[in-house]
């Protein structure tokens, strides 16, 4: 059964002249059930504590709502009167409770997270293994698209957070930078490059250069260090995705330069060099700015921060140890 304990502030209608949830709840259970013993049953309570809620729910009304007859009460037509306005509140309650339990099961039930593709091969598989074994109940959605695509989500509220390995500017959105690394140069074993350290930019020269497209922020540092440098490759090779630089690579293609995170999915297939002067990427994880998190993004959010704070200062897994500066 319903009950009104606990509300802090319970329907103007039990507020008025005195009277309180547990006098209404008892006049309802005594009308459903039709004896006080029963009613007393129903509420878990005694029979005397029912017969005193409907004295002085009807001394606070200053109705007759019940007589006696062969040792039964029955219900006045005040009663009556007053049982359906009772009804239509306790509807309107359960209503609540099912709308509730909607958004617990739609809502705060599931969590729709956006992030870039590099990130989502490298760095998402085992932040969802870690959120799944600590909130199974929950409803994940995972989205992986271009950057533009996913600010787009957020600012539509169709994202609570993104992971992403490009700049957040926009003023409607919240960005934190979760760890600041370096691309690295990734090769066949078998290249004339792969048994070197590191790599220069300078190395590049008549090279084919696999890279992400022109609109890529690290790519654009890149092609700047290229020019400062002069180096031309043989070719330039540009996708989308960063995963398809290392499978290109990986066919002794080229020289691919990539984030350190999505380096590390394919382990002993490719070499990862540094490559010198440094092109840092950053990983930063943005929120809407107008929209507080949900508990499951929060604590989506919470294992991401840690999977990065966990990780070697400066090093990733399967990244290459820090060499001597060498000089620009």
């Amino acid at each position: 059964m319903q009950n009104w304990y606990g509300l802090k502030h319970p329907p103007l209608l039990f507020m008025s002249r005195g009277l309180n949830p547990r006098q209404i709840e008892a006049f309802r259970a005594v009308m459903q059930s039709g004896t006080v013993t029963a009613a007393a049953e129903v509420l878990h309570t005694t029979q005397p504590s029912v017969s005193r809620l409907l004295a002085q729910l009807a001394r606070e009304t200053r109705l007759t709502l019940f007589d006696h007859h062969q040792a039964r009460l029955r219900p006045t037509p005040e009663a009556q009167a007053l049982l359906a306005v009772v009804e239509r509140h306790f509807e309107g309650m359960d209503a609540i409770a099912l709308q509730i339990a909607a958004i617990r099961r739609s809502g705060a039930g599931s969590l729709r997270v956006g992030c870039t593709p590099a990130l989502a091969q490298s760095v998402l598989p085992q932040v969802v293994h870690a959120f799944i074994a600590q909130r199974p109940e929950v409803h994940l959605k995972l989205d992986t698209a271009s950057m533009t695509t996913l600010q787009a989500g957020l600012e539509r509220g169709q994202h609570e957070l993104v992971l992403t390995t490009q700049p957040v500017r926009h003023a409607g959105l919240d960005a934190e930078v979760l760890a600041r690394r370096d691309m690295v140069a990734v090769l066949h074993p078998g290249h004339p490059l792969a048994a070197r350290a590191r790599l220069h930019v300078r190395d590049l020269q008549g090279q084919v250069l696999l890279t992400l497209n022109e609109n890529d922020s690290t790519w654009q540092q890149l092609r700047r260090a290229l020019q400062q440098h002069q180096v031309e490759p043989a070719t330039v090779v540009e996708t989308s995705y960063s995963s398809t630089v290392c499978l290109m690579a990986r066919e002794g293609t080229g020289v691919g330069i990539v984030n350190p995170y999505v380096a590390t999915v394919f382990g002993r297939e490719l070499r990862a060099l540094r490559l010198l002067p440094a092109t840092p990427v950053e990983v930063v994880m943005a929120f809407a700015g107008q929209t507080g998190l949900s508990q499951a993004a929060r604590e989506f959010a919470a294992l991401v921060r840690s999977h990065f704070a966990a990780l070697p200062a400066g090093r990733e897994a399967g990244e290459p140890p820090a060499a001597a500066p060498v000089a620009a």
